[in-house]
Formats: C-alpha cells, structure tokens, sequence
C-alpha cells in the first residue's frame, strides 16, 4: 500500500470526531503558545487556557492511542491524517504553520503520561525569542536540560521548507496554466481529465488568496498573448475566487466558484484559431460559429468521465457567462428568466479581464481603472448591481496593477488597496520612477501616510497613466518580486 493508500485509508478509520479533535487541542494549543509570550506561567488567564488545553489532550488520548502531529508540504497530519481547517480558524493554522517552520520543527509527539506541568514547559521553551541558524537544536537542548520527557521533537527535512509567500503563489499560477493546457490537450485526445487535480488546485490558489490576496491578484496582470484562452481562464478563477470571497461564499462554494471559472472557457477548443485571432471585424458566419462556444464547452463537461466530480454549477458558467443582467447576450434562451449566481460572478471577472487585455482585434487596451468605469457605465444591464459594486470595491478606485503619477511627480504601481472607504483613492504604492523620470526599484509607500509637521498627505495619486505608454510591463514587478 502506498503511503497515500495508507494516509486515505488512516482518516477514514478515524472519521471527523477525531479530526474535530485535534484541531481542538491544537487551536487550545496555539492560544497557550500566544499567551505564554505574554504573561508568566502562573498567571490565572495560562491556568485557565492550560486546564483547556489539557481537557483537549485527554479526550485525544481516549481515541488515539499515540499523539503525532507532523509538518507535510503546506498541511498539518495527526497520526497521518490531514488536518483540514475551516476558514474560521484557517488564521490559527497558518500562524502555527509558520511557527513550526521558524523554528524547524517537523514533528511533535506526546505521550500519554506527559503532565500538565511538562507541557507547559515545553511551551514556554517553545515561545521564548531566539535568533541565529540552529534554533531546533536550541530548542531540544534546552527541553533534554529541563528533563521533559513526555514530549518529542524531530527536525524539519530541508525538501519541507517553504518558498516564500510571493513565489509560492507565482509557481502555483504558472501550474495552473500547465494544468489547464493539459486539460485541452486530453480533451482533444478524449482522454480522461484529472478532475481530482484540478480540484486540489483550485483550493490551493484558495489557500494563497487568503494568505496573499494583494500579490495573486497581483499576478492577474500577466498576459500570455499566446496563450491567451489559458491564461485568461486562470485570471478569471482567481478574480472570481477572490469576488465570491467578498461576496460571503463557503470555502467548498469558492472552490465550486473557482472550478467553474476554470471551465468557463473549455468550449473554445472547438473554435477555430483562425477565429479566435483574427485581426479583423468578424463575419456573421464566423460570429455565430465563436457565438457556440458557451454550448460546447457546457456540452463537453456534461460529457467528462468523471463529471460526477464537478460542480452543476459548472455547466452553468460555461453556458451563461456571456448572458447579460438584461437576459440578452449569447447563447440566446427562449424561456431564461434568470441566471446562476456563479456565472454573474464570472461575467463580470471574464469581461474585466478580456477588455484589459492586448488582443489583434482590438484597438484599445483599457487600462485596469478605465475597464471599471466602462463597467460602471453598464450597471444593470451587462452585470447585476451587487456583483458589480462588490468587485469595484474589491479592486479599489485604482486597481493592483494601476501605474499612477503621484503629486510629488514620482510614478508608483499599485499594490495594495486599502479597504476602508475613505481611502479608497490611497493605495499602497511601489515608488517604479523618481520625480525627475528615472526609473528606479523603489520602495512600498502606504498614501495614507500623513507628514506629521504639515498634518498633510505625504504623496496623493494625481492621475492613473497607461504602461503600455511609457514602455512599462506592469506583469514584470510582480514576478521580480517573486524571485526576490
């Protein structure tokens, strides 16, 4: 059996009680480990924590015969199960994750008989502020002096340190697209499509976006001309992904969200590239033939072998993401009185990021702030209201990506967008060209800041410019700062 078998095989005989378990204990074990950085270890608040933290430990022990907690890739196991966190207390994972990490902690293991004193300690080693290169051997040197024997350590394999946050999220969007061509080329060849992978892939761009929302959307500004129909998909995924997330979806709703938007496209495999490029305005013949491409591609995932695996919701997308608030668009119904929620989100992300795209048959190229007024313009008729609106807030007055003059006459490219709205038209801003032109790798600015002896803005937006003006390749910082 291999160790995936067994891993499978391991959480189905434990089932969710367990699950629930431990990431009880390890929620109570996490809040031990904050308080401890504050307070002394006879202090009420750790002896209350502690009594919950140890009521946790002794229900694990009632149904697990040995306790192991160990650090794989971006998960945490228990007794080989994966944990799975809900986007409630997803925060607490990912900080005990990079706890772990910072101190290169690959396994934990306690013992039955280990005593609530023992286990303090244990903690109060772990919390305690270290420096230099070998903070594991730290950390057990001091656990062995302070004869804890009722808890274990093993060291993190170097193959199990993380990228950082930025690469991490540029490798998983270039795999995307990887993944997604490989989808149209199974298709072509009618073989089986690995629904399970794309699936994974989908909670994982899921994962980044709640860790690393600001640099993924970052990343949307990417533009493979040549593979345009892959590349766009995976922009309107994230965008969409990141939208629902606004608009208060579940997290195995996003992901159902996210899959859709994946697909949203898949029936262009069936449309001609002399089509798909052509320069010019398209004939009614050749307009009807890409016009079909809702229904194929809405045809072809009904047809998957495991479309069992995929959300309706899918078929949906595919079919309406081209129909309007007002019902008309393509493909034309002759009864449709309403649309699918997904497919209104996808809209509106599959039509900012075409109009902002380079193609051969368009002139212009919207710049990411243009696209949203023309957008704005078509409230109520192209896209539903609330939709809309969540979006425009979502991606600020300037967009991440945006290139802006500021006041001082220095040009910035927009981050960060700051969510409250008063500071709507203050973004963060990385300073690409100082005030006498030159461009220069700049640092990060928040407009917000104020000059405390003027009690005025430092820097203010004075107006959005167009990159492709200044010979500016927007998609280039946000990967330089991945390789940073």
């Amino acid at each position: 059996m291999t160790e995936e078998a067994k891993t499978q095989a391991a959480g189905q005989e434990s089932g969710p009680s367990v699950q629930k378990i431990a990431i009880n204990f390890l929620i109570r074990f996490y809040i031990v480990f904050k308080v401890l950085k504050l307070y002394a270890e006879n202090n009420e608040l750790i002896e209350e924590q502690t009594r919950l933290l140890m009521e946790e430990l002794n229900r694990l022990k009632e149904v697990e015969p040995e306790i192991k907690f160990k650090i794989k890739q971006e998960s945490i196991f228990f007794n080989q199960q994966r944990l799975k966190f809900s986007l409630a207390n997803y925060h607490i994972f990912k900080s005990l994750l990079e706890e772990f990490r910072r101190r290169e902690i690959g396994q934990l293991d306690l013992s039955a008989d280990i005593s609530r004193q023992e286990l303090i300690k244990a903690l109060s080693i772990f919390c305690q502020k270290r420096t230099g290169p070998e903070l594991f051997e730290a950390i057990q040197a001091e656990l062995a002096e302070q004869q804890i024997s009722g808890l274990s350590l093993e060291k993190m394999q170097a193959s199990e340190h993380l990228l950082s946050p930025e690469k991490s999220s540029a490798r998983l969007y270039f795999l995307s697209i990887l993944h997604l061509r490989e989808i149209s080329e199974r298709e072509k060849a009618n073989e089986k499509i690995k629904l399970n992978t794309t699936r994974r892939l989908i909670q994982s761009i899921f994962n980044h976006l709640v860790d690393n929302e600001s640099f993924l959307l970052g990343l949307t500004n990417i533009k493979n001309h040549d593979e345009y129909t892959l590349n766009h998909s995976v922009n309107v995924s994230l965008l969409a992904i990141a939208l629902g997330k606004r608009l208060g979806l579940t997290r195995a709703e996003l992901v159902d969200l996210g899959l859709s938007a994946f697909f949203h496209d898949l029936g262009k495999i069936e449309t001609p590239l002399e089509i798909l490029n052509k320069p010019g305005q398209l004939t009614e013949e050749e307009r009807k033939i890409m016009e079909l491409h809702p229904s194929q591609g809405a045809e072809k995932l009904v047809q998957l072998k495991e479309f069992r695996r995929l959300p309706i919701s899918a078929i949906h997308v595919a079919m309406e993401h081209h129909i309007k608030e007002d019902l008309s668009g393509y493909p034309h119904f002759k009864i449709k009185q309403d649309i699918n929620l997904y497919s209104r989100i996808v809209k509106v992300c599959d039509f900012f990021d075409a109009i902002t795209t380079k193609r051969v048959y368009r002139k212009k190229v919207f710049t990411r702030a243009e696209a949203l007024s023309l957008m704005l313009d078509q409230i109520g008729a192209e896209f539903n209201p609330i939709i809309l609106k969540a979006f425009v807030q979502m991606m600020g007055v300037f967009p991440i990506g945006s290139v802006v003059l500021l006041n001082t006459g220095e040009v910035g490219l927009v981050t960060g967008v700051n969510q409250e709205m008063k500071f709507l038209m203050r973004p963060k801003v990385k300073l690409i060209a100082d005030a006498e032109g030159n461009k220069i790798d700049g640092e990060i600015v928040d407009l917000t800041e104020v000059d405390i002896a003027s009690q005025k803005y430092k820097r203010t937006i004075v107006k959005e410019i167009n990159p492709d003006e200044y010979g500016l390749k927007v998609a280039d910082y946000f990967l330089a700062q991945a390789e940073a």
